[in-house]
């Protein structure tokens, strides 16, 4: 039964319709550095589909567009893909990377707006969120290509990679600032460990292979499991040309990540990454709430917990420990500080396997260890919140949290604006409907991320599709 599946109730509830509106509610004053756009992506199956798996369910984008104090429009579109209509991802001549879900993540890179799921090809989007179609790079990517890539904040490049059940079972690409690629390497030494986010410092690439690897076993349309004879490791690869011949691969504990909070080399020259890790009981908790099978935790992530790895290439040791004992996810940061020594970063908290707790938006301090949580209320879960710096800012945490919370009491949901030092609220912009909460999103700047024209300007759309 559709009611059954925990990914189709509650905050996770579909969206049924399509919607544009203008002139949004806005309670507090809107920084006038807020002008841009908000997107965000989730998996929202149309209305009488039940997917066999929660990120089987196509993508729905959700924009919001900010500017001189105002919140101008907002619109929801579902990205039309194959998969959308029913296509099936594999065929008789092999998977069909624009057969994709598209729900999960959605970046504007090289003046392009693309939708991402990890198994296929992007999906190029328009400004008002309406699908233009699979984008393969003018036919220079031939892989799946990530949902986490990653823009170096100096050189403005796009750094991904795409990974496959079957050899090669991972590559590796960066696309220039104008968004073609330039660069693709198969990595050697790969496995087909389900690798979903990785991490770039400023001299290497960070790969994670966990205990997760490929189970042709498993039919929920996510052919992946946990395997114990999976050997856990952290591939440090070099960046330039003739790095993947470099990489090297170390050890580590059992466990699987799916998001990066950021890796850097500290002054001594080792590799030092972070990010919320599940164990083999958490990972089945999750897997059980992502499929709707018996034995689930409460919440889609159980027991993830921030870890710490500390990757020393002279020795060949690794140094792992686990830093906080808060269940965390959607780990984000001052971008600025993506692959440097960063002192802030930020998460979700959710409630525990046995659904203690509540939600709230997270800030780390790594100097001090101190760590504050902002409380949204009750029957209300915050998104991912996404850094957007401050006019002139003067620090890292000079700045604000930009997260869309759902609220089930009320039916509802609202962009808040919190100040990044203090997680003090600063406005409230009232959407108009409830939204399904997660995935992942973007803040995009005027002038877009990486210099680009705006290309999101849209006047004078107040229609209501239904």
């Amino acid at each position: 039964m559709t009611d059954q599946k925990p990914y189709l109730t509650g905050h996770y509830t579909p969206v049924v319709d399509e919607v544009t509106a203008t002139g949004l509610t806005v309670e507090g004053a809107l920084p006038p550095e807020l002008s841009g756009r908000l997107v965000r992506n989730s998996h929202n199956p149309k209305p009488g589909i039940t997917p066999t798996h929660w990120f089987k369910g196509s993508g729905m984008v959700y924009g919001l567009r900010l500017r001189d104090g105002r919140a101008e429009w907002y619109r929801n579109r579902w990205v039309r893909t194959p998969a959308l209509d029913g296509a099936p991802y594999m065929t008789e001549h092999g998977p069909d990377l624009t057969a994709s879900a598209a729900g999960t993540h959605v970046i504007e890179h090289g003046g392009r707006l693309l939708a991402l799921c990890e198994a296929n090809l992007p999906f190029e989007l328009t400004p008002e969120l309406e699908t233009v179609g699979a984008y393969d790079f003018a036919g220079t990517l031939r892989t799946a290509m990530t949902a986490h890539p990653k823009v170096d904040p100096v050189s403005g490049e796009l750094h991904f990679f795409g990974s496959s059940p079957v050899p090669p079972f991972l590559t590796y690409h960066v696309a220039d600032a104008g968004g073609a690629i330039v660069h693709s390497a198969e990595v050697p030494g790969a496995s087909a460990s389900l690798k979903h986010d990785f991490a770039i410092t400023r001299g290497h690439v960070v790969f994670v292979e966990g205990s997760v690897t490929f189970d042709p076993a498993e039919h929920s349309g996510i052919p992946y499991g946990w395997k114990d004879e999976q050997a856990a490791r952290i591939g440090v690869m070099p960046r330039g040309a003739d790095g993947a011949r470099a990489i090297r691969w170390f050890s580590i504990e059992p466990g699987n990540m799916l998001h990066v909070a950021n890796a850097y080399e500290d002054s001594r020259g080792r590799i030092v990454l972070e990010g919320p890790t599940v164990d083999r009981e958490g990972f089945a908790l999750s897997w059980n709430w992502w499929t709707g099978a018996p034995g689930r935790g409460s919440e889609p992530v159980s027991r993830s917990y921030t870890r710490r790895w500390v990757v020393d290439p002279v020795a060949g040791t690794v140094d792992e420990r686990i830093v906080d004992d808060l269940p965390v996810e959607f780990p984000t940061l001052n971008e600025e500080y993506l692959g440097a020594d960063n002192r802030y970063q930020y998460a979700v908290s959710f409630p525990d396997e046995a659904g203690h707790g509540g939600y709230g938006v997270v800030k780390y301090d790594r100097v001090t260890g101190a760590r504050r949580i902002r409380r949204v209320g009750d029957a209300r879960m915050p998104s991912e919140a996404l850094f957007v710096p401050a006019a002139d800012a003067g620090g890292e945490d000079d700045g604000y949290l930009l997260t869309v919370v759902t609220d089930l009491k009320q039916d509802a949901s609202r962009l808040l604006v919190l100040d990044a030092s203090g997680l003090d609220r600063v406005a409230t912009v009232h959407l108009p409907h409830r939204v399904s909460a997660g995935l992942h999103g973007s803040w995009i700047p005027d002038g877009g991320r990486d210099g680009s024209p705006d290309r999101g300007r849209v006047e004078g759309r107040d229609a209501q599709r239904g």
